[in-house]
């Protein structure tokens, strides 16, 4: 008699097509979705608009203190008093004048572990609700961050739209609900804190060599590009690149007026040397590997340590990239903490953040003859320009690696 296989431990099982949705599309009426095209792949791709916030006008249009965004249009007049919102964010001046008030979405440090009931249970802070809902015959929806424009909203920054209205929105094709491999296709809050902390430190950028690794959409390297010289965008895979091509051309007004250039190039963390066979879409020029080496001071990534052997993979490269780079660099990193029951453990974890805390506090010690590395982590008080919920699972990290003298 044949015995049947055993069953995998729960635990072991693994779904092929695993599907994840980002809270940014996540808590977005469906109306407000405007689908443009079908990816190389047969994936849905949207473009969404991602305005900057210039004001506490701005931010009370846009909901991020309350409201609905089914019908909202941002006004970008800026009160009395402020800076032009025409001015492009790269400008000298994108943030000086600004009123910016970050209210209850600038998170606080504190209780930053898992907070539990008086059983031991998980307990978790459920977004706050609109006061009121014009249609009370849908149900109720949490807060939405930040606007995804529909058709017709989307006709505002055409031909006749004014210049100022250009450099307040960001445009970006995206996917949404895509398989694991393919969650770079999507916008994350952390590349929304990323793009917030670039703004806010534009010195750190301004007229540099950037590279960011795992750029996904592109938005953190189309932003970093209106202060940066030059910004090396870069990830794998011909169809998510494609997408950050086109999401550089869709926002060129915003990289031509800082002056910057956007590259969108392969790197894979898991090849040590870069693919410079002009027969392979988005591979390297020579000279473009000359520049990267002789003149990046900052590297930046976002979102990206979800999976351990990822994060194992881009700390060896940020590893091996400090020792062939010619300058001392400082590398900002943003990731989010996020809260997993496991069967494993009947408990509440945090395995991707705790392993990406664990390589953080190992390069720090990690011995070199060559390059010192310093670790802190970066207080998000820093303004809010884009309206998303910065949550304090959110975190900056920076790393600081300086040549050994």
């Amino acid at each position: 008699m044949v015995q049947p296989a055993p069953s995998p431990a729960m635990d072991e099982v693994t779904f092929k097509s695993d599907t994840v949705l980002s809270d940014v599309h996540l808590y977005t009426p469906n109306q407000r979705h405007l689908m443009v095209r079908l990816n190389g792949t047969g994936q849905p791709v949207f473009l969404s608009h991602f305005k900057l916030l210039w004001s506490q006008d701005s931010l009370a249009d846009s909901g991020v203190e309350g409201g609905d965004h089914r019908d909202t249009q941002t006004d970008n007049t800026p009160p009395a008093g402020t800076g032009p919102p025409e001015s492009p964010p790269g400008s000298d001046h994108s943030h000086k004048g600004f009123s910016l008030q970050t209210g209850a979405h600038t998170a606080g440090q504190d209780g930053s572990g898992a907070q539990l009931d008086e059983d031991g249970d998980l307990d978790v802070v459920r977004r706050p609700r609109a006061a009121s809902d014009p249609d009370p015959a849908r149900p109720s929806r949490d807060k939405v961050h930040p606007v995804i424009l529909r058709q017709e909203e989307d006709d505002i920054i055409g031909d006749e739209a004014q210049e100022s209205s250009l450099y307040s929105v960001i445009r970006i094709e995206h996917t949404m609900a895509t398989p694991l491999e393919d969650v770079g296709k999507q916008v994350w809050r952390g590349a929304l804190l990323l793009v917030d902390y670039i703004l806010f430190r534009q010195d750190l950028l301004r007229g540099c060599t950037v590279l960011e690794l795992g750029a996904g959409t592109g938005l953190a390297s189309i932003v970093t590009a209106t202060v940066a010289r030059t910004v090396y965008c870069t990830d794998v895979g011909a169809d998510l690149l494609a997408m950050c091509q086109r999401n550089i051309a869709l926002n060129s007004h915003l990289t031509a007026a800082g002056g910057g250039i956007v590259k969108v190039r392969e790197l894979d963390w898991l090849k040590d040397d870069l693919c410079i066979d002009p027969e392979v879409p988005f591979s390297w020029s020579e000279e473009e590997v000359s520049d990267l080496f002789n003149h990046t001071t900052v590297l930046l990534a976002a979102e990206v340590f979800y999976d351990d052997d990822l994060t194992d993979a881009l700390f060896k490269t940020l590893y091996r990239l400090s020792h062939r780079l010619k300058n001392a660099c400082t590398v900002i990193l943003s990731v989010e903490k996020r809260l997993n029951f496991t069967l494993r453990h009947l408990d509440v974890t945090c395995e991707a953040y705790d392993h990406f805390r664990a390589s953080l506090h190992m390069l720090e010690k990690l011995a070199s003859s060559k390059v010192r590395f310093s670790v802190e982590r970066v207080e998000a008080t820093f303004p809010q320009r884009l309206a998303y919920e910065r949550i304090q699972q959110l975190e900056l990290w920076k790393i600081t690696a300086e040549p050994v003298t």
